[in-house]
């Protein structure tokens, strides 16, 4: 499987997934009569991100391989974005802007040519961390071992803190893409 059949699929169900749940998280506040806004400096623990980070990372790391992969340099919107993420503890933004990201980043999936995350070549991808950090590696790895799992990492946590805070959100609203692999009642296999 291609990079980009697996990254770019992935990416986009589970960021319409991840904006269906604050359509569900808004409805939730709203029935309760609870500020929107305010759940965006929700946090699972002291020491982790709040909600409003967990989002706009999410939305970062599923750009992010669209230029490592191809060799460019990121751009200073998507750097803005990261950097956004690292400070929403004391600027968590609005739900406006939460959603806004998450429809900017499905945008910019939407955008990429097909193939476009394959034309890689033999290219190290060098992967620096803001603690000094660097790591060296092959495509293929940089997919396996940093894109899905931080992807995944900042999307779950989100899904978690929707709950803690009392929206009403399932497995089936983790995997609701799973609905188009569904057989029909009564359909047999053969």
């Amino acid at each position: 499987m291609s990079l980009h059949a697996l990254l770019l699929p992935t990416f986009t169900q589970m960021l319409r997934a991840l904006n269906s749940w604050l359509e569900k998280a808004a409805l939730h506040r709203a029935a309760t009569g609870t500020d929107i806004d305010g759940l965006l400096s929700t946090r699972l623990a002291p020491d982790m991100y709040p909600l409003s980070s967990q989002i706009r990372f999410a939305c970062f790391q599923a750009q992010e391989p669209i230029y490592r992969l191809s060799g460019a340099a990121l751009p200073d919107d998507l750097l803005l974005l990261r950097r956004q993420g690292w400070n929403a503890g004391e600027e968590p933004g609005t739900w406006e802007q939460a959603r806004a990201c998450v429809s900017d980043a499905l945008a910019c999936l939407a955008g990429v040519a097909p193939g476009a995350l394959d034309d890689h070549g033999d290219r190290i991808i060098a992967l620096e961390l803001p603690n000094g950090m660097v790591f060296d590696m092959q495509p293929a790895a940089y997919a396996r071992d940093w894109c899905l799992p931080q992807f995944y990492f900042h999307l779950t946590t989100a899904y978690t803190i929707l709950r803690q805070q009392g929206v009403a959100l399932g497995k089936a609203d983790y995997v609701a893409h799973m609905l188009a692999y569904l057989r029909p009642t009564g359909a047999t296999s053969a």
